[in-house]
Formats: C-alpha cells, sequence, structure tokens
C-alpha cells in the first residue's frame, strides 16, 4: 500500500495526504480524543482539558474541525451562552485510527 502512494505522482492526491491535512498540527489530534472520551464537551469544559492552548488556538481548531465535518457545534440560545462540542459520524470512524496510534505508541514506546 505504500508503495502505491510513493507510486502516485502527486502525494497531495493520497488518502493519506487528505487525512493528514485533517489531524495535522499541534492540538487537532488531542481535541478529537478529549471529545471522544467525553462524548459531549462544554467549551469552558474543553479549555480546562486543555490547559496549556490559548482561547484563539482552540477555538480555530475548533472551526477547522467543524469546517472539515469531524465535529459538530450545538450552540444554546441562552444567557449566559451555552456551546457543546460533539464528534459526529465521520469524526468517530476517525477514532478508530487514532486508537490504533495509540496502541502502537504504547507497544513500540522506547
Amino acid at each position: 500500500m505504500i508503495r502505491d502512494y510513493i507510486e502516485k505522482a502527486n502525494f497531495e492526491e493520497t488518502g493519506f495526504s487528505y487525512t493528514w491535512s485533517l489531524i495535522s498540527g499541534k492540538h487537532k489530534i488531542v481535541i478529537l480524543y478529549c471529545l471522544m472520551e467525553f462524548e459531549v464537551v462544554r467549551l469552558n469544559e474543553l479549555k480546562r482539558y486543555l490547559k496549556t492552548m490559548s482561547d484563539k488556538t482552540l477555538s480555530s481548531n475548533l472551526k477547522e474541525l467543524e469546517k472539515d465535518q469531524l465535529i459538530i457545534r450545538k450552540e444554546y440560545p441562552q444567557i449566559p451562552p451555552k456551546v457543546e462540542y460533539m464528534l459526529n459520524e465521520r469524526g468517530r470512524s476517525l477514532m478508530k485510527i487514532l486508537d490504533q496510534l495509540c496502541i502502537w505508541g504504547e507497544e513500540n514506546r522506547i
């Protein structure tokens, strides 16, 4: 399978490249994993879980994940505002791959 990717004329056209474009960056995988673990998460809870991430970075990553149709943002019309995030079906299907990365990391840690 790797050989198929190498032999393609344009790496950007591969499935690997597309998948990587969805999860690349320092925080997206962490956000996705957090949503997998806790299912429905309010914005303030995400901020508490991801302490080292700035509000701007978190907001930007959430918008990208929503645009890429991996998460659902649900806003409730109330005061104070309430916003929740959760994985959609497409995002949940990606969790199988992230779980395999975790398993590999545990089995191959040096």
